[in-house]
């Protein structure tokens, strides 16, 4: 990955830790999450496992507060100079990256167009000014990526467009990243790229990243902490401790690490 600057607002700290106190969520009187308490800290891989239906989206969409949920979501950003620390409420800066992003095949939209009109109010169909390309670059530069600039985005591979909109996604440096099965349909080794990014992303700029995912093998090679979801958490810790849990290994069988 290319070292580069990439920069929050430096007057309010960045999210160090989320704190998950007694989360919960029904709908339509069914109990969909209950009771979640959890710690999830900067600069670390959270993977967020579980079976089909057990409440994994439903967790990152209560996280961001697109459901209506119980329970409290705590942000500690950093400490003041005598050690004090800075708790606050005020919602951290997200990325997302989804599942897929559905772009027809054929369509004339470029990488490059699909990159400005995130981070630009200039209009595509106007010819590129020389700031518009060196932008495109640098956005792209972070995910080894800029050399899709020109291609048509419908015309990419399911992990050429991951990597795009993974640098779209910490394009204002975000407190929390959310990768949503980012992954799916992507080949083995466009698979392996991608967690190494990720990986590279934690370390570098200590963003707080949460995964979810169903490529076991991988999340235990790459995340610090697991968290197996079934309607509330059965299991959290090391992939070790999670995937040696007795319910862990009912769900999915036992996983050599």
């Amino acid at each position: 990955m290319t070292n580069m600057n990439l920069h929050r607002n430096s007057l309010y700290p960045h999210v160090c830790l989320t704190r998950i106190e007694h989360l919960g969520v029904k709908s339509n009187g069914e109990t969909i999450l209950n009771d979640v308490n959890l710690e999830i800290r900067c600069g670390e891989l959270t993977a967020i496992v579980g079976r089909n239906g057990a409440g994994k989206t439903t967790f990152l969409r209560a996280l961001l507060d697109e459901i209506p949920h119980t329970g409290t979501v705590l942000y500690e950003r950093g400490t003041t100079p005598s050690g004090l620390k800075i708790k606050s409420m005020k919602k951290p800066s997200f990325g997302y990256v989804p599942q897929k992003l559905a772009i027809a095949p054929g369509s004339p939209v470029s990488v490059s167009d699909l990159v400005l009109s995130c981070v630009s109010n200039y209009p595509v169909w106007l010819p590129r000014r020389k700031k518009d390309r060196e932008l495109v670059e640098k956005i792209l530069s972070t995910t080894k990526a800029e050399s899709l600039a020109d291609k048509k985005a419908g015309d990419l591979s399911g992990g050429e467009i991951q990597r795009v909109m993974l640098a779209l996604a910490i394009h204002p440096l975000c407190d929390i990243l959310i990768l949503d099965e980012p992954v799916s349909g992507v080949d083995r080794n466009g698979l392996k790229d991608f967690y190494d990014l990720v990986s590279k992303l934690r370390h570098d700029y200590d963003v707080t990243i949460l995964l979810v995912s169903h490529d076991l093998d991988l999340v235990a090679e790459h995340a610090d902490k697991v968290v197996f979801i079934d309607r509330g958490i059965a299991a959290e810790g090391t992939p070790e401790d999670v995937y040696s849990d007795a319910k862990f290994i009912e769900t999915f069988g036992r996983i050599t690490i």
